[in-house]
């Protein structure tokens, strides 16, 4: 185990809602994260699949305009909420950089809150926490894997993933596959090299590292592939899948021929061992900051006429891709908006870059911009109608590149001229767009979709969404009084479905009004006596 940090702050509140709250009976098992219960949201995705689609029909489109509130928590932080809380036991635990909260279900009270000790990292955002048994694992900003007691906060082991004194952060939920809890990091200087490393949930201890790139040094290699998003899980593969970030130095390729293998790409690896099991690059050569950490979704499904193990990734370069999950073998690629920045695709199913629009002195103009066409924002699959529904950017921008100095990433510069936020919902067997919603400008909410046909999102005004799934027409808005930088989810509490969203600072759990009671000496009540 890797040196223990100091103390840090932990607040309990006590009063008599939070004392009646929950106690965590069993937390987190391996059957749980493969099927997660109702009233249950064990991990980031949910489940494994990455699908962000639930079971749950309670709230449909012909009565989601009823949608009320139940209850709202306030953080008291500047930042949004980025978290995808996780619920288990009746207790939601989420975060925000340097901050854990445990929170009542029902209630909305505050349980315990943890808070890490001031850092110099980076503070761009944090994910979300995750759980296994009893306890909760947590990525600090300045990279350290912290083991949290999940009843009290208390801290009961800190481990450093990587150096933030060399340019790395932390902002992912980790991954946790049995007795794995796996983890990556952030950063663009140079001398990085992206990793994904196991660790043992009980002591720390680490397992086993995959990475990305040659050691740091290696003749004629690059830098990077930082997995800073979490993955999915096949049980039945046995395998893991992330997607991997940009080379570096970011913009300026010059220094670093060839595709740089294994940045921008797709990776498949057993749990177990840490080999790679297959890996397919959705951008060779990035030059553009084109991170294919994309969340890569998997399901089983139809394709061709035979059921398919497929792994499905609408990518920040602007491509919606398609492969067996099984070998990687590619099945679809195609565009979701405007792309031109490539000669065509290859026989693997690759983009082929095109030289001309890398970034240079006297600036290109590319599509998309450095943000990318999507990005971070979780997508949903709708098994039932085969969509895929992901939060989207067209946009243009003029790329500069200027000399790689050898010390920061980040060579060059990009000016973005245009773009505009829409979701779009993706047939998975075409890759055409089926239809799409506009959100005004580039949007920061994840989506959540649901078996009654519904499609939960939001808008860069800062508007709650619910769509209908089969038409992306809207039945349901409300305002969050902020920005909205995270994903819904959705369970059942008492018997009936909870909706949660956040907005700016704020949590909100939604729910259907209660039915109203049955008049005097109607046939319900004479009925009910």
């Amino acid at each position: 185990m890797s040196w223990m940090r100091g103390v840090r702050v932990l607040t309990v509140l006590a009063s008599a809602a939070v004392c009646a709250a929950p106690l965590v009976a069993q937390g987190v098992t391996d059957e749980m994260l493969k099927h997660p219960p109702r009233d249950s949201w064990p991990g980031f995705h949910g489940d494994y699949t990455g699908q962000r689609h639930s079971s749950l029909t309670e709230i449909k489109p012909n009565n989601v305009a009823n949608m009320t509130l139940a209850w709202t928590f306030q953080t008291q932080q500047n930042g949004s909420v980025k978290a995808t809380p996780i619920l288990v036991d009746g207790i939601l635990y989420f975060t925000t950089p340097d901050n854990i909260w445990a929170v009542d279900a029902r209630t909305g009270h505050q349980i315990w809150h943890y808070t890490a000790p001031p850092n110099k990292a980076f503070h761009i955002g944090q994910r979300g926490v995750s759980m296994y048994k009893d306890k909760i694992y947590y990525m600090s900003s300045d990279a350290h894997l912290l083991a949290l007691e999940a009843k009290s906060g208390k801290i009961l082991w800190d481990v450093v993933v990587a150096d933030s004194n060399k340019g790395q952060w932390a902002t992912m939920s980790p991954l946790i596959v049995g007795n794995h809890v796996l983890v990556g990091a952030s950063g663009d200087f140079d001398n990085l090299q992206g990793f994904l490393r196991s660790i043992d949930p009980e002591t720390g201890a680490t397992q086993w590292n995959w990475y990305a790139t040659p050691p740091v040094g290696t003749p004629k290699s690059t830098s990077g592939g930082n997995i800073w998003m979490t993955g999915t899980y096949d049980p039945e593969l046995n395998l893991v899948y992330f997607g991997t970030g940009n080379p570096t130095p970011v913009l300026n390729g010059t220094v670093r021929s060839g595709d740089n293998l294994y940045t921008c790409s797709i990776v498949a690896i057993n749990p177990d061992s840490g080999k790679l099991a297959w890996a397919f690059q959705p951008s060779p050569h990035d030059t553009h900051d084109w991170d294919a950490v994309e969340i890569p979704v998997i399901a089983d499904a139809p394709f061709g006429g035979v059921q398919r193990k497929l792994l499905m990734q609408a990518s920040r370069n602007g491509y919606f891709f398609v492969l067996d999950r099984t070998t990687g073998k590619n099945l679809v690629t195609t565009t979701f908006g405007p792309v031109n920045w490539t000669l065509g695709i290859d026989k693997k199913g690759r983009p082929i870059p095109n030289p001309a629009k890398e970034p240079t002195p006297d600036g290109r103009l590319i599509a998309p911009d450095e943000g990318g066409m999507t990005n971070y924002r979780s997508p949903s699959f709708d098994p039932k109608t085969g969509l895929f529904i992901v939060s989207a950017s067209p946009s243009y921008s003029l790329y500069f590149s200027k000399p790689a100095d050898g010390t920061y990433g980040w060579a060059g510069a990009d000016y973005s001229l245009w773009s505009k936020g829409v979701l779009e919902a993706i047939d998975y067997k075409t890759g055409k767009v089926r239809w799409s919603h506009e959100l005004g400008q580039r949007a920061g909410s994840g989506v959540l979709t649901t078996a009654s046909g519904l499609t939960f999102s939001g808008d860069a005004s800062g508007n709650f969404l619910a769509l209908d799934t089969a038409t992306g027409t809207t039945l349901w808005h409300a305002g969050a009084g902020g920005q909205i930088a995270s994903t819904p989810i959705t369970y059942v509490l008492d018997g009936h479905q909870v909706v949660l969203t956040s907005g700016g600072s704020v949590l909100y759990a939604w729910v259907l009004p209660p039915a109203p009671a049955p008049a005097a000496g109607s046939k319900k009540a004479v009925a009910s006596k």
